[in-house]
């Protein structure tokens, strides 16, 4: 990415996104990243200047701007919502994910970008406590999935349990893994396995259909 300073100590990174690659300028999208925004965290105003003159310059385009830094979760959160809006299908993606969570039972179910695991889509039918979690899972897996390459070993899936809950990580389809979890003790782990890979074939064919109409490109300048 080129990142252009605009004074004051803010870095701007600027994202242009289309939906069809010999028409760049087709997709109604345009983001902003605004670094090393710590800095500024007595002098908001600045942010804001910088914020009404990127929307401004992005005129017609639809423009977001996010203040981030790399000593907190707002990086992470920041990429994961562009990456949310760059999915064509995402309606039906949360609809079905909202109704493989209710048929299994779990109290929450994620999906992760396979690379990155970035959180493309989630589904709670319980409150949950810390608002972070998102973050601090993808961290957690990120590192293992870097201890297992140093073994030349690549990371499949994770079960992790104990009396209060039971979290599943599991390659889902090819571009995504999956997390389940479940707080009912009573439902044995083969039987949320069986289901997650029951379920793989139906996402997959969700990817299928809607994946070569809609390849994203990503321009960044």
């Amino acid at each position: 990415a080129v990142r252009k300073k605009t004074g004051r100590n803010i870095s701007v990174t600027h994202l242009r996104y289309s939906a069809n690659h010999n028409t760049l300028d087709c997709w109604p999208i345009r983001a902003h990243l605004a670094f090393q925004t710590d800095e500024l965290c007595k002098n908001l105003h600045i942010f804001k200047e910088r914020e009404e003159d990127l929307k401004r310059l992005s005129r017609p385009l639809a423009c977001t701007c996010f203040r981030t830094s790399i000593w907190d979760e707002t990086l992470y959160k920041a990429w994961s919502s562009i990456v949310y809006q760059l999915i064509p299908n995402v309606q039906q993606l949360e609809c079905n994910l909202r109704n493989f969570a209710q048929i299994i039972e779990a109290d929450e179910v994620l999906l992760f970008e396979r690379a990155t695991f970035l959180v493309i889509s989630h589904y709670q039918c319980k409150e949950q406590r810390d608002a972070h979690r998102f973050e601090k899972i993808s961290n957690i897996i990120k590192q293992f999935k870097l201890s297992c390459s140093k073994l030349a070993a690549s990371f499949q899936s994770m079960e992790v349990r104990n009396s209060n809950f039971a979290a599943f990580i599991d390659v889902f389809t090819s571009n995504t893994y999956v997390m389940v979890i479940m707080s009912d003790p009573s439902i044995p782990s083969a039987a949320t396995l069986i289901n997650i890979r029951n379920a793989r074939r139906h996402f997959e064919k969700l990817e299928r259909v809607d994946g070569p109409k809609h390849s994203l490109h990503m321009r960044m300048r």
